[in-house]
C-alpha cells in the first residue's frame, strides 16, 4: 500500500477566500457569520450565515463561463487553482491519464434552482436557458475541474449529506493508496444560501436564529454556510521525487452507516467510524491529539458525538483537544468536511488548534475540551476530521503530522 500526503490545498469560504486568510481567522478565533444578503430574505425567519462576502464572480470567470457555472462550481474552481498551483503538479502525459477528481457536493446547483424555479413560477416565463440543467447538476463542480486541468482518471462526485467531502476524500485517499493514480483533487463544495435554500432547512427546526455555539449549554441549532474546499492528494514517493512540500500525510479512514433513524444520530454509528479510521490507519488512540469535531450546535448532535469520542477513547478523552470550526465558518453541508480539513492539517503542520467560539456555559453532557473560543498551541501528531450526515452516514479521515 502506498503512503498518501496532501501536497496543496485551497478554500474560499466566510472566512477568507483563501487558505492562508481561513487559517488566519482560525487562529484569531474570528466569526465568518455575518446577516444573509439576497433576494428576499426579510421573508425568512433564519437570516444569518456563513455567506461569503466580496466574492465578485466576473473578475474570475468570463461571460461564456458564468453561463455554465453555478455559485457552488465558482468556489470549487476558486479553490481547486489555488491548491493546484501550491502543489505544483502540471497534468500531462501519463499523469493526466490517471489522475482524476473527486468531490463532494449535497445540494447542486441550488442557486440555479431558485433564480429558474422563481423564473418559470413566479414571473410566468415559459423558457428557462439551455444550460439550466448542465449547470445545476452535482457533478458540474467536479466535471469543470477535470476540464480545467485536464484530469482524465477517475472522475464524480459523492453526494452523502453533511458527509460528503469526507466520503469523497476517502474514495480519492483509496485511489492513490492501492496505486490506480499517484495523485487526485478531492474536496467539496457547496452553495445553498439563497431563499429557497434556507427556506427548506428552515422547516426542519435545528437553525439558530442568533449563532452557532457547539458544545455550550445554551446552543440551540445550527447555521449554514457556504464554500469549498480542495486538496490535491499525492502518492508520497511520487511528491517525493518532485521536491513537493508536503502538509499532512493522509493515514487512514473509515465510513459507517447508523442504519437508525434519517435525521437522529447514533453513538454506536460515529463510535464505529472513529474506531475504524485509527486501526485503518493503525494509530493507537493515545496518539490522536486533537479532533475537529462535527459539532453542528445542536443539542442531539452535540451530546451524542461528545459520548462517542468517551466511547472510543476512554480515559484518554479527558486529554484530547476537540473543537468545531462551525462556530465560526458554519455548516457548509457538503464542503463541510473539506474546510474543516484544514484545521486539521494547522494542527498538525502548525500546532495551533482552531477553537470553538461562542461557547458560554459547559454542558455536562458535553465534558471535554472543547477549546473554547481561543486558539491554542499545542504539538499535534494525529488529529481525526469527523462527519456524521443526515442519513446516519458518517465518514473519517486521521491525518497525521508529514513525515
Amino acid at each position: 500500500m502506498k503512503r498518501v500526503v496532501i501536497t496543496g490545498a485551497g478554500s474560499i469560504n466566510s472566512l477568507g477566500h483563501t487558505v492562508p486568510e481561513t487559517l488566519a481567522a482560525m487562529r484569531e478565533g474570528r466569526c465568518g457569520i455575518t446577516e444573509l444578503d439576497f433576494r428576499d430574505v426579510e421573508r425568512l425567519a433564519i437570516r444569518i450565515g456563513g455567506q461569503v462576502k466580496g466574492f465578485e464572480a466576473d473578475k474570475r470567470f468570463n461571460r461564456q463561463q458564468l453561463a455554465l457555472y453555478d455559485r457552488f462550481t465558482q468556489f470549487t474552481l476558486v479553490a481547486a487553482r489555488e491548491a493546484i498551483m501550491q502543489s505544483g503538479l502540471e497534468f500531462s502525459g501519463e499523469l493526466a491519464a490517471r489522475a482524476g477528481v473527486v468531490l463532494g457536493n449535497s445540494g447542486g446547483g441550488m442557486t440555479t434552482l431558485d433564480e429558474n424555479y422563481r423564473s418559470v413560477y413566479e414571473d410566468g416565463k415559459n423558457r428557462v436557458h439551455p444550460f439550466v440543467v448542465p449547470k445545476l447538476m452535482n457533478n458540474a463542480a467536479a466535471s469543470h475541474v477535470s476540464m480545467e486541468f485536464n484530469l482524465k482518471g477517475p472522475s464524480f462526485t459523492v453526494s452523502t449529506a453533511c458527509a460528503s467531502s469526507n466520503h469523497a476524500m476517502a474514495q480519492a485517499f483509496q485511489m492513490v493508496r492501492t496505486g490506480m493514480t499517484p495523485a487526485m483533487i478531492t474536496g467539496g463544495s457547496e452553495s445553498m444560501l439563497c431563499f429557497g435554500g434556507v427556506k427548506a432547512w428552515e422547516g426542519l427546526r435545528v437553525m439558530s436564529r442568533d449563532g452557532c455555539r457547539p458544545f455550550s449549554a445554551n446552543r440551540n441549532g445550527m447555521v449554514q454556510g457556504e464554500g469549498a474546499g480542495v486538496f490535491v492528494f499525492e502518492e508520497y514517493e511520487h511528491a517525493r521525487a518532485r521536491g513537493a512540500e508536503i502538509l499532512a500525510e493522509v493515514a487512514g479512514y473509515a465510513m459507517s452507516s447508523d442504519a437508525a433513524d434519517i435525521v437522529m444520530p447514533s453513538k454506536q454509528g460515529a463510535s464505529r467510524a472513529m474506531a475504524g479510521a485509527l486501526r485503518d490507519a493503525g494509530i493507537p488512540r493515545e496518539e490522536v491529539g486533537y479532533i475537529n469535531a462535527h459539532g453542528t450546535g445542536t443539542a442531539a448532535n452535540d451530546k451524542t458525538e461528545s459520548a462517542s469520542v468517551a466511547d472510543v477513547f476512554g480515559p484518554h478523552a479527558d486529554s484530547l483537544m476537540i473543537s468545531s470550526t462551525k462556530s465560526m465558518h458554519g455548516h457548509l453541508i457538503g464542503a463541510t468536511g473539506a474546510v474543516e480539513l484544514l484545521a486539521c492539517i494547522m494542527a498538525v503542520r502548525d500546532g495551533i488548534v482552531a477553537p470553538t467560539i461562542g461557547y458560554d456555559e459547559p454542558d455536562p453532557e458535553c465534558a471535554l475540551d472543547v477549546v473554547p473560543n481561543e486558539a491554542r498551541e499545542a504539538p499535534v501528531e494525529v488529529a481525526l476530521s469527523n462527519a456524521f450526515a443526515f442519513g446516519g452516514l458518517n465518514a473519517v479521515l486521521a491525518l497525521r503530522r508529514a513525515p
